[in-house]
């Protein structure tokens, strides 16, 4: 059993440690919440780590549904199917319990479901959050069972528009959940590639929040940990599903990533988006992929700062050597080294390539890459990821 057990309260409210998830009829009390509506995917809710959560409320007597139609890229009629359910269970509150895509889009119901204006009215552009109506917004509890995108701690979540086959990032101060509880042994069962995917995209995010241009010292600092607690941990994790230390340490690296990246992502993320919405493929995974292409177009850029980065983590050679203890990292985690090992029978025409570096460069997380993220900067990075040319 793991002994890391506390409560902080940064971003928000967080339960951390095992067998915490015992206490979500008491968060559901602290935040009001009566009629709560469970969003979670549809793998997870067949297995026991769900029906276990549900007695734990059933023994509480506390009424709920679930909603469980979520695709590993939550797309625009999730929403709204998630949304009709909320309305005709007269829920108050959402318990959005999984990964990342059940997190963001348990969040995106709770937002979304008392508004008037289109979803797609909320992007994060601009001052564009202040349009929703946040008296609205039903309060929200996360309980995240993978260590990845931190969605648990973010004011955001992403939602793919089926019309144009692009990834939008919705934003909100009040899309931040009300209490996390953060219980490792959730994540127990979780299979090796989605550990690997997962922990990939909470490196991917402290990573790309560490080499954002701008002055933000504390977000630097948080990543800087975040990106050693997955070096450390990580590959525990991977070969030892049951190691609730490694498991705890991850669930904060993704939480870090998360609180990290108001600073800016980049062009990780910039290419990432594009290929999930086209080929749903694993995003976390997808990061991974092009991580290492990235790293290094980026060289000139940040190769001080990883070669500081690489010494608070006890990595030897500077930029270099960090470059190569990420290609390590995703050699021990089983990460395809090139993109036509996660897309199979992948065969990418020019068009779609010119297709993917134009939903690259408008993506709203190409303006934290710290180069530039030109189309022809975006076309050559694809090319290297397709030919395993870093």
């Amino acid at each position: 059993m793991s002994k890391l057990i506390s409560k902080w309260n940064y971003p928000t409210t967080v339960r951390f440690g095992a067998g915490r998830i015992k206490e979500l009829p008491d968060v559901l009390a602290a935040t009001g919440i009566k009629r709560p509506l469970f969003v979670t995917d549809p793998g997870l809710a067949k297995l026991p780590v769900v029906a276990s959560t549900l007695k734990i409320l059933d023994d509480a007597k506390v009424p709920y549904g679930v909603f469980s139609e979520v695709k590993p890229n939550p797309v625009d009629s999730n929403l709204t199917a998630g949304i009709a359910v909320f309305k005709k269970g007269k829920h108050d509150g959402v318990i959005a319990f999984g990964g990342g895509s059940a997190l963001d889009l348990g969040k995106l119901i709770a937002f979304q479901a008392g508004q008037t204006r289109p979803v797609w009215d909320f992007e994060d552009v601009g001052d564009w959050w202040t349009r929703a109506n946040s008296d609205a917004i039903a309060p929200i509890i996360a309980v995240p069972t993978t260590a990845g995108t931190g969605s648990e701690v973010g004011r955001a979540g992403v939602i793919t528009n089926e019309a144009t086959h692009t990834k939008k990032v919705i934003f909100h101060p009040k899309l931040l959940p009300a209490i996390v509880i953060a219980d490792p042994e959730l994540s127990v069962g979780m299979p090796g590639f989605i550990t690997a995917g997962t922990g990939m995209d909470a490196l991917a995010h402290c990573l790309e929040a560490y080499c954002a241009p701008g002055y933000h010292p504390m977000a630097d600092g948080i990543a800087v940990e975040g990106i050693r607690l997955v070096f450390e941990n990580l590959p525990k994790a991977f070969a030892n599903g049951k190691d609730l230390v490694a498991r705890a340490h991850m669930m904060s690296a993704a939480a870090m990533g998360a609180a990290a990246f108001q600073k800016g992502l980049g062009a990780i993320h910039s290419l990432s988006h594009p290929i999930g919405a086209l080929y749903d493929t694993h995003h976390g995974m997808t990061n991974a992929v092009f991580m290492p292409y990235v790293l290094a177009f980026n060289r000139e850029a940040v190769e001080d700062r990883i070669a500081r980065l690489a010494a608070y983590c006890g990595i030897r050679g500077g930029f270099d050597g960090f470059a190569k203890a990420i290609i390590k990292l995703r050699k021990e985690l089983k990460v395809p080294h090139a993109l036509p090992g996660l897309i199979k029978g992948l065969d990418m025409d020019k068009k779609r390539k010119g297709l993917i570096a134009d939903m690259a460069v408008v993506d709203p997380t190409a303006g934290g890459n710290p180069v530039k993220l030109t189309k022809k900067a975006a076309l050559t990075l694809l090319e290297n990821a397709i030919a395993g040319s870093v």
